[in-house]
């Protein structure tokens, strides 16, 4: 017994042991400036902390989030301390807090902060863009992605050097005429010329990126991705992508393109300061792609002016109409981005829109190039004015939720058929548990569905954390539009709340759980090859149940101090290593989960049983359970005792009782209890039928009709 309960109690501790990590702001500060003796806060706002070697100030530090909190992947912004010398020249840089999910769950703050130490050394004036470009452009310094993460470091580069500038305007560092905010020009509404698509395109109003699928492979050369997805020889001068691009807000281009009333209702929906791009596109590549479902975040296209970045969230895309001229080609995309007012956005001088090819070369990795497209707007359709104030500060919109959902019918297809035949089999279970074969069979195949699609696919890997995600937004600031920007996510909690009350945990942990699938498919394999299931006693079995309740307890009391905090501890779930990083994960995460995965060789869902804070989760609830749809004889427990000897997750006390809080729904129970050569409730019906057959017949006996039921496979599950 103790092979199961020493490793995984070691690694339980160690997890929970942990100490938490110190505040970094002291440190930060000595390290940006080695020669200060003293940080003294500055008067004025946005808050910032001067740096002094003796009387002479050589610097300030500030922190982004003060001012530029420009949201990541997360929908929340990275919090970074900067440093700034008094020639506008950055000393450092160091992340202080983010709840970015893709670095919470595999990517280290090691690669963070090598990303942010490219940063120090670059100026105010400096233009900086983030990855490999195909076409280096003049005046731009690179810095190198994360891989796996570019949407996250785009955001927080962007966040570095518009920080950086508006901060040394504020505590006058630089001269504001030394690092010029954008002058936004103004559209002119009264000015309209009559145009068709070749006017358009010689006006120079319609933008084009034309490539071919051979310039693409040679981007790639001297890269890791060189060799990935290339074109056949005879196919190197096909059409990757035709991406045109065009600025809407203009009368002459929005009202011929889209036609009146189309454009009008757009302008309707814009606010102050807001402008809309059209994007249109034909070929093999997606500008929009469909990776930005989960984050809400269009990670292949960017819009740069000056030193700014632009990248795209789900809520600032709109639908684009049919268009209105008949001269124009078709295309398979076309969609509406709207640049929000906080960007300061300026159009009436050029900007450049990159669009980003990606190409896998491992399961977390890829290489990426980005390919320019400059636009130039017709300066005859546009007013300039005197340079506007600063930058507004950000205003939050309501997110299109709608449209993630349409870019996911496909994957909300697939799994609303799987979630359908699920309630078909739990409704009909006493059909299907009196032909046990096509029962094993359907379970099987859905356990596999389970893990491949459910879990490596769609990452929809439920986890504690979501439950306390939701108990902290029913507190603080609840919005529906948060948790449906995840379908797959949103859909299956629904499922799964729905069926709490009918069925109780069971649905979830028995069908639904990717890691619970695994675990019970290993347990299957095993037992199919005779290997010796060891079983704790009854008694220490009983106790071992609210083990994974005090887990629960000690992870909620974490979250109430700290969410982010409580996501570090719930890695006691396996599930970020196994399911959603795929095991691409450190040496001792992937371990455990080993482990755990390596003891339900020797007994079914261990971890499920004893240790899971989620099943505890849904546990609770689930004790408002409306109906109980296991049948038991009069008999079950007192004397026999075949379903609770058999049940494979322990569910069944001795008395005969089925605890729901325990029960994983695997229906075995059931097929004992309607198989009339195995239940001696039903055997005993099984004989008085026959007897009187017999009577009634002369002595030809015929079948029960009791038994109309499949005899249940040698490998399906039985010991």
């Amino acid at each position: 017994m103790r092979f199961f309960r020493l490793p995984v109690s070691l690694i339980l501790l160690a997890l929970m042991a942990s100490p938490l990590a110190a505040d970094p702001r002291e440190s930060a500060a000595e390290s940006f400036f080695p020669e200060a003796d003293r940080f003294e806060s500055l008067e004025g706002e946005p808050p910032a902390k001067a740096a002094f070697r003796g009387e002479e100030q050589i610097g300030i530090l500030f922190e982004t989030v003060e001012v530029a909190p420009i949201p990541a992947y997360s929908g929340r912004p990275v919090n970074m301390m900067v440093g700034l010398d008094m020639d506008g020249v950055i000393t450092g840089v160091r992340v202080l807090e983010h709840e970015e999910p893709i670095m919470l769950v595999g990517i280290s703050d090691e690669r963070l902060e090598e990303f942010v130490e490219q940063y120090v050394g670059k100026a105010l004036h400096d233009r900086v863009r983030v990855g490999l470009t195909r076409r280096p452009r003049e005046g731009y310094q690179h810095v190198d992605a994360v891989s796996g993460a570019t949407v996250t470091v785009v955001v927080m580069g962007d966040t570095i050097m518009r920080g950086a500038r508006e901060m040394a305007i504020a505590h006058g560092l630089v001269d504001p005429d030394e690092v010029p905010l954008a002058e936004a020009a103004s559209v002119r509404e009264d000015h309209f010329e009559p145009l068709d698509w070749a006017e358009l395109r010689d006006k120079g109003a319609v933008g084009r990126l034309h490539l071919r699928r051979g310039e693409v492979d040679e981007a790639f050369e001297g890269t890791d991705a060189e060799d990935v997805d290339t074109a056949p020889e005879d196919a190197v001068d096909d059409t990757f992508i035709d991406l045109y691009l065009t600025y809407l807000n203009t009368p002459s281009t929005g009202r011929n393109l889209l036609g009146d009333d189309a454009y009008q209702r757009l302008m309707d929906r814009l606010e102050s300061d807001e402008h809309a791009i059209l994007l249109m596109a034909r070929g093999r590549y997606s500008f929009k792609g469909s990776g930005f479902a989960r984050g809400g975040i269009f990670d292949r296209i960017q819009v740069h002016q000056g030193g700014s970045s632009i990248q795209f969230r789900d809520r600032d895309l709109v639908r684009a109409p049919n268009m209105a001229l008949d001269d124009m080609p078709s295309f398979g995309e076309r969609d509406i981005f709207v640049i929000r007012e906080e960007h300061g956005f300026d159009p009436g001088v050029p900007w450049e829109l990159d669009l980003l090819v990606r190409r896998q070369v491992g399961a977390l990795d890829s290489e990426y190039v980005s390919f320019p497209v400059e636009y130039q707007p017709v300066e005859d359709w546009f007013d300039y004015p005197d340079p506007p104030e600063a930058l507004a500060d950000r205003q939050d919109d309501r997110p299109l939720w709608v449209s993630v959902w349409e870019d996911r019918v496909v994957q909300i297809g697939v799994l609303g058929a799987g979630l359908l035949l699920l309630t078909f089999i739990l409704l009909f279970q006493d059909w299907l548990a009196r032909r046990p074969r096509l029962l094993f069979r359907l379970r099987i195949g859905f356990l596999v569905y389970t893990v491949v699609f459910i879990g490596w696919y769609a990452l929809a890997q439920l986890s504690v954390v979501n439950i306390f995600t939701f108990t902290n937004a029913v507190y603080t600031d609840f919005q529906w539009s948060t948790f449906l920007m995840d379908p797959m996510m949103f859909i299956l909690w629904t499922f799964v709340a729905a069926t709490l009350l009918l069925w109780g945990r069971g649905v979830f942990c028995g069908w639904l759980c990717p890691f619970g699938a695994m675990q019970e498919l290993i347990n299957e394999g095993a037992r199919k090859l005779r290997i010796r299931q060891i079983e704790l006693p009854w008694a220490v079995h009983e106790r071992l149940w609210a083990l994974k309740y005090l887990i629960l307890l000690v992870l909620f009391g974490i979250s109430l101090h700290s969410l982010s905090t409580a996501e570090v501890y719930a890695e006691v779930e396996p599930f970020k290593t196994a399911v959603t990083m795929r095991w691409q994960r450190e040496w001792g995460f992937v371990l455990y989960a080993l482990i755990l995965l390596g003891i339900s060789v020797f007994n079914r869902k261990f971890f499920c049983r004893y240790m899971c804070p989620l099943g505890a989760g849904l546990a609770i609830p689930a004790r408002l359970q409306l109906f109980n749809w296991l049948r038991r004889h009069p008999e079950c427990g007192s004397p026999c005792q075949i379903c609770a000897n058999e049940c494979e997750v322990r569910a069944i006390h001795p008395d005969g009782r089925i605890n729901l809080n325990e029960c994983h729904q695997c229906l075995d129970c059931q097929v004992t209890y309607w198989n009339d050569r195995k239940c001696p409730p039903m055997i005993l019906k099984r004989k008085r039928y026959e007897k009187a057959a017999r009577v009634a017949g002369g002595g030809n006996a015929k079948e029960s009709p009791l038994r109309r039921i499949d005899p249940k496979p040698a490998d399906a599950g039985a010991d």
